[in-house]
C-alpha cells in the first residue's frame, strides 16, 4: 500500500504536521515518513487565467473587447511559485502515493487552494479532508484520527470557486472599463467599493454637519453635582436666555430630595473573540492595524501554537470544545494570569453559559488559547499584547457577571428637577480581569457617573455653586480601523429593507474576517484613502471613483446578496452554474453603465515635476509612510518620497521629525520650525531620535523608489499590462505628456 500525500497550505504548517506524524526525511519541497509524505502550497499556487490566455485580443486593453466573458474559465499556474507546483504534481502522479489528505486552512479559501492544485495537476486519487481548529500536536493527531471524505466539502469548494469567478468577471471588466473610459488607474471590487463608499458617505455627513451650541445647568452640592432635566427627559437647552432664567430661579434656594432610586443590575461578560472583534480591540488599545493584528494572531496560531484558528467569525464554542477548557486554563496559569486562571479552575463546574452555543458556531469556533503551555519569553512584545487580549477575554467569558447598583437622585430646586446618577460596584466579576478595559464603554458627556452620598427622600441639600455649561454638538466621527471594521461587519443602513438587513447580518457583512484587513490595506495602497492620525480620510481619487462608479457596486446590498447565494451553494441549496450565468449578465450590464455614463474624472493632485523615467507629470499622494510623488503610468512605476515621519524627536518641542528631500540634501524638519541637515543629524546620534537601522531602512526605500506596498492582485497586474500595451513610453529627455500615445 502506498503512502498518503498530505497537502498543507504553508511550509510552517507542513513542518508541524510532518513532525507530529513522524516524517523526518527532508526533500526539496516535501518531507517523507513511513506512512505519510507532507508537502505544501505557498498560499495559492494556481489561479484563474488572465484574459490574454483566453484570447489574444484581450492582451490589448480596448473598449471593443469588453465585456470579457470566457467560458469555461481556466486555471493557470502562478509563475512565481511554479517550482513548488511541479513538486506537488510529481508527487500526485507518483506510484508511491495512494491517496491525498487535504490539510490546507479549514475554510472556504483553504478549500479553494487545495482543489485548484488537485484539478490543475490532474489528480484522480482518492482524497480525504483534515479539518482542525488549532495547530497543537493533540489537535493534529485527533484530526488525522477523524479524517472525512473530501467529497463532503465539494459544495464548500463550489462556493469558493463561484466567488472567485464572479470577482474575476465583475472586477476585471469594470476595472478595464473605468480605466479606459477615464484614462486613469482605477479599480472596482465587490467588497472594496462599498467599503470606500461608506468612508466617503461619512465624510459627506461631516462636511454637511453644522454645529449647534447647547447649554447645561449644573448645581454643585456637597460631594456631588446635579444636572437640570426637562419634562421631556432632555438636559440640553438650545436657548441661552431660557437657561439663564432657569438658573436664576434656583438662586437662594435649597434642593429637596424628591426621589432616590436604587436598582441592582448585572452586566454579563463579553463574548469570546472572533477575528474582527480582536482586530477592533487591538486597534483601540495598541493602535495595531487590522492587517498587523491578523499577522500577529496567525503567528500565535501557526508558529507558537498558543491560540486556535484565527480567521473565524464565530464568538462561541461547541459542547465538545467545552470539555477542553480546564486544560486551556492550566496552560495559561502563568505570569500575570496565574491567579485568575487558578481561581477559575477552583470553581467547578466552569460557567460556560456565555461561551457555549452550538447554533452560533460556524466553520470554526471563537478564538481561544490552546492547551500548549505559554512561554511569554518566546513572544515578541506585539505578540504578547495580542495573546494577552485573547487570554483576558477567554478568562472574562468564564467569569461571573459584573454586579452593581445604579443610584439616581432627583432634586427639586425652585420648581425645577435636577438629577445626579451614580454607580456602586457590588461584585466586580469579569471586570476585575486585567488592566486594560475588556470592552469599549464610552460615557455620554452630559451626565458622568459619580459616587453619591447616602440620601433619603425629603432631605434638604445646600446648593454650593450654580453654572451654565456651554457645549457644541459634534459631527459624526471619522472612521478609524476599529470603527471601519465594525461598519464592514454591520453595513446595514436605514434605507435598506428589513429583508436585506437580515441578509447582511446573516452573512457577516462586507468581506470575511480573513479578508477585511487586506481590503483596508488595498484602499491605502491604491491611494483612495489616507491616514490622519488614527482617522481614515478619503482622497480626491477615492471620492471621484465613487462618483463615477455604477450605483450597484457602491452598495453593501450587492455583497450581501452574493454572500447569501454563496452560502446556499456551500450548503447545497443553490446551483453554482446559475449563479455564474447571472454574474456574466451582470458584468455586461455594469460595463455598459460605465461606458454610457457622462461622469468625468480629473487628476487634481498633479504637480509640475516630470517623471525622470517617462516624462509624465508626477502626482502627489499621501502614502502610509509619508508624502510621495508617483508616476501616473503604472507600467513606469516611478515613485519617490517627499517626506517621511520618523521616530527622531525634535530637540526643542520633542515632536516626531519629518525627513524631507533626497540623498545627502535630506533635512529633518519639525512643525515648530526646527531644521537639521541629514549629515548633522548623523553626527549627533547620541541624542533621542531615529535608530541607525531605521534611517538605513528609509534610505533603502528611497533608493528603491517604492512605498513597499506593491500589489500582486489580478487587477493590479491587468492595469500594468494595459499600460505596457497601450501607452508608448516617451523619450525621457525631451518628451512631454502630450506626446504619450493614448488608447483609442
Amino acid at each position: 500500500m502506498g503512502k498518503s500525500l498530505v497537502l498543507a497550505e504553508k511550509p510552517s504548517v507542513a513542518r508541524e504536521i510532518a513532525r507530529t506524524l513522524g516524517c523526518v526525511q527532508k526533500r526539496d519541497g516535501y518531507i517523507i515518513g513511513q506512512q505519510y509524505i507532507v508537502t505544501w502550497a505557498l498560499g495559492h499556487l494556481v489561479t484563474l487565467a488572465d484574459p490574454a490566455e483566453y484570447d489574444k485580443s484581450y492582451e490589448k486593453w480596448s473598449l471593443e473587447t469588453l465585456p470579457m466573458l470566457p467560458t469555461p474559465m481556466r486555471l493557470t499556474v502562478i509563475k512565481e511559485t511554479a517550482k513548488q507546483f511541479t513538486v506537488i504534481k510529481h508527487l500526485l502522479t507518483s506510484s508511491e502515493v495512494s491517496d491525498v489528505i487535504i490539510a490546507t486552512d479549514s475554510g472556504r479559501e483553504g478549500e479553494l487552494v487545495a482543489r485548484w492544485i488537485l484539478i490543475k495537476a490532474g489528480s484522480k486519487k482518492p482524497a480525504k479532508r483534515l479539518w482542525i481548529s488549532s495547530q497543537t500536536d493533540k489537535a493534529i493527531r485527533d484530526g488525522f484520527a477523524a479524517l472525512k471524505p473530501a467529497r463532503e466539502y465539494d459544495n464548500l469548494f463550489k462556493s469558493a470557486q463561484s466567488r472567485a469567478e464572479a470577482d474575476w468577471l465583475v472586477g476585471l471588466n469594470v476595472t478595464r472599463a473605468l480605466t479606459l473610459k477615464h484614462n486613469a488607474s482605477l479599480s472596482a471590487g465587490r467588497v472594496q467599493t462599498p467599503t470606500l463608499a461608506m468612508i466617503i458617505a461619512r465624510e459627506e455627513e461631516i462636511r454637511r454637519f453644522k454645529p449647534r451650541e447647547y447649554y447645561l445647568l449644573r448645581l454643585g452640592c456637597s460631594g456631588f453635582s446635579a444636572t437640570w432635566i426637562g419634562k421631556d427627559k432632555q438636559s440640553r437647552l438650545e436657548d441661552k436666555e431660557r437657561a439663564e432664567t432657569l438658573l436664576r430661579s434656583t438662586e437662594g434656594k435649597q434642593g429637596i430630595v424628591s426621589t432616590v432610586t436604587k436598582q441592582r443590575k448585572q452586566k454579563p461578560p463579553p463574548s469570546a473573540y472572533d477575528l474582527t472583534e480582536l482586530q477592533r480591540d487591538a486597534n483601540r488599545i495598541y493602535a495595531y492595524t487590522a492587517k498587523q493584528t491578523l499577522a500577529l494572531t496567525q503567528s500565535l496560531y501557526e508558529r507558537h501554537k498558543l491560540v486556535t484558528y484565527p480567521r473565524t467569525d464565530s464568538r462561541f464554542i461547541t459542547g465538545d470544545v467545552a470539555r477542553t477548557l480546564p486544560d486551556r486554563l492550566r496552560a495559561i496559569a502563568t505570569g500575570p494570569y496565574r491567579q485568575t486562571a487558578l481561581l477559575l479552575l477552583k470553581s467547578s463546574p466552569l460557567s460556560v453559559r456565555y461561551l457555549v452555543d452550538e447554533a452560533r458556531v460556524t466553520d470554526h469556533h471563537a478564538i481561544l488559547p490552546t492547551e500548549e503551555p505559554t512561554e511569554a519569553k518566546q513572544l515578541t512584545p506585539e505578540e504578547r499584547n495580542v495573546h494577552g487580549l485573547i487570554v483576558r477575554r477567554f478568562m472574562a467569558v468564564l467569569s461571573a457577571p459584573f454586579e452593581y447598583e445604579d443610584v439616581r437622585i432627583d432634586l427639586q430646586v425652585g420648581g425645577e428637577t435636577f438629577t445626579a446618577k451614580g454607580k456602586t460596584v457590588l461584585k466586580p466579576g469579569w471586570k476585575a480581569i486585567g488592566s486594560e478595559p475588556l470592552v469599549n464603554e464610552e460615557e455620554e458627556d452630559d451626565e458622568k457617573e459619580q459616587l453619591l452620598p447616602s440620601l433619603q427622600k425629603g432631605d434638604r441639600i445646600d446648593i454650593l455653586s450654580r453654572a451654565i455649561v456651554t457645549g457644541k454638538t459634534r459631527p459624526p466621527a471619522r472612521y478609524n480601523e476599529a470603527t471601519l471594521l465594525t461598519a464592514m461587519e454591520n453595513p446595514a443602513s436605514r434605507q435598506m429593507s428589513e429583508r436585506m438587513r437580515g441578509i447582511l447580518k446573516a452573512t457577516s457583512g462586507l468581506g470575511t474576517p480573513a479578508t477585511r484587513a487586506d481590503i483596508i490595506e488595498k484602499l491605502f495602497s491604491s491611494f483612495y484613502v489616507e491616514r490622519r492620525g488614527k482617522e481614515i480620510v478619503p482622497t480626491s481619487k477615492g471620492t471621484q471613483l465613487i462618483a463615477i462608479m455604477p450605483p450597484d457596486l457602491k452598495s453593501a446590498e450587492l455583497t450581501g446578496t452574493w454572500e447569501q447565494e454563496l452560502a446556499g451553494i456551500s450548503q447545497g441549496t443553490a446551483d453554482s452554474r446559475d449563479f455564474i450565468a447571472r454574474m456574466r449578465d451582470y458584468a455586461s450590464k455594469l460595463v455598459s453603465m460605465v461606458l454610457m455614463s457622462d461622469a468625468k474624472y480629473t487628476h487634481d493632485n498633479i504637480t509640475r515635476e516630470k517623471c525622470p523615467d517617462c516624462g509624465q507629470f508626477l502626482l502627489e499622494v499621501k502614502g502610509k509612510k509619508g508624502i510621495m510623488r508617483i508616476c501616473p503610468d503604472r507600467e513606469c512605476g516611478y515613485r519617490k518620497s517627499q517626506s517621511m515621519t520618523t521616530n527622531a524627536r525634535c530637540p526643542n518641542c520633542h515632536q516626531k521629525l519629518e525627513l524631507r528631500g533626497d540623498g545627502e540634501k535630506r533635512v529633518f524638519a519639525c512643525i515648530c520650525g526646527y531644521r537639521e541637515k541629514w549629515t548633522d543629524f548623523e553626527k549627533r546620534r547620541d541624542g533621542p531620535g531615529a535608530t541607525k537601522g531605521e534611517v538605513k531602512k528609509y534610505m533603502l526605500e528611497q533608493d528603491r523608489k517604492t512605498d513597499g506596498g506593491a500589489e500582486d492582485s489580478a487587477l493590479a497586474k491587468q492595469l500594468a499590462q494595459w499600460m505596457e500595451a497601450n501607452w508608448t513610453k516617451p523619450n525621457k529627455d525631451n518628451a512631454t505628456p502630450s506626446q504619450v500615445k493614448r488608447p483609442g
